[in-house]
């Protein structure tokens, strides 16, 4: 009986051992206007790594730096804009040799056909949906060119503020806001909203996407093979097709 107990001791020690290697959890914290092209890229590297799988954490830029900053587990981070990137770098909380540009994007303004051609037209409008800009870099893209345009206080009182470009878009499918500002790749996956006006890029930065392992994530293999694959010229395709601006 003895010998029993140690060899069932014996064979769970072994078991807790090689489990880590044989299965790996990376944590991802995604901007969400990615989570479509990440989710394929994830079930694509999975194909490749048996064992491997992922938890996914899409939303505001800011408010998943936030969560970071605050212990959420997070082995891999991208933003949609350098501001909330460099934020964590200043926090030590990212692997600064891991940083890269991963990809871009354009802004648009989406909306139910006939309701604007250009900026201007927006003073015509009753309801226009954006981010949040202390959380959302597409509202505060967003507010950039408003500001730009001599547009911000002629819309006073008319813009909804959202809590992601996805809750944006979700606003004017629905009917719910003339009008929302949201990414180029959002609005080319929309059913009822289409892409109205492209906002002028001299008008706001340009729309980057940063990439960085966390520090803890520095430390997982699993999700440093998964950011290298991220810089594949398969990765690559994967974001021309949804939209996604090459470096």
């Amino acid at each position: 009986m003895k010998l029993a107990i140690k060899l069932t001791t014996a064979l769970l020690s072994i078991l807790l051992f090689i489990t880590p290697a044989l299965a790996g959890e990376v944590n991802l914290s995604v901007a969400a206007s990615l989570k479509e092209v990440i989710n394929e890229l994830a079930d694509g590297f999975a194909k490749t790594h048996p064992g491997v799988t992922f938890v996914k954490n899409y939303g505001a830029s800011g408010a998943l730096a936030k969560q970071i900053e605050n212990g959420a587990p997070s082995d891999l981070f991208v933003s949609a804009n350098r501001e909330w990137l460099e934020y964590l770098k200043g926090k030590k909380l990212v692997d600064t040799t891991s940083v890269i540009d991963f990809t871009y994007n354009t802004l648009v303004f989406a909306g139910r056909p006939g309701k604007a051609a250009t900026l201007q037209d927006l003073t015509k409008l009753d309801k226009i949906a954006l981010g949040s800009p202390k959380s959302v870099p597409a509202g505060e893209y967003a507010l950039e060119a408003l500001k730009k345009s001599a547009l911000e206080k002629q819309l006073n009182g008319k813009l909804v503020m959202a809590k992601d470009v996805r809750e944006c878009l979700m606003y004017a499918e629905r009917g719910e806001v003339d009008g929302a500002f949201v990414y180029r790749t959002d609005a080319l996956q929309a059913k009822q909203a289409k892409i109205l006006f492209t906002v002028p890029q001299e008008l706001y930065p340009r729309v980057t996407y940063p990439l960085a392992l966390t520090t803890t994530g520095a430390k997982n293999r699993d999700a440093a093979a998964f950011a290298a694959y991220l810089k594949s010229d398969a990765a690559k395709g994967t974001l021309a097709r949804y939209g996604f601006a090459p470096k």
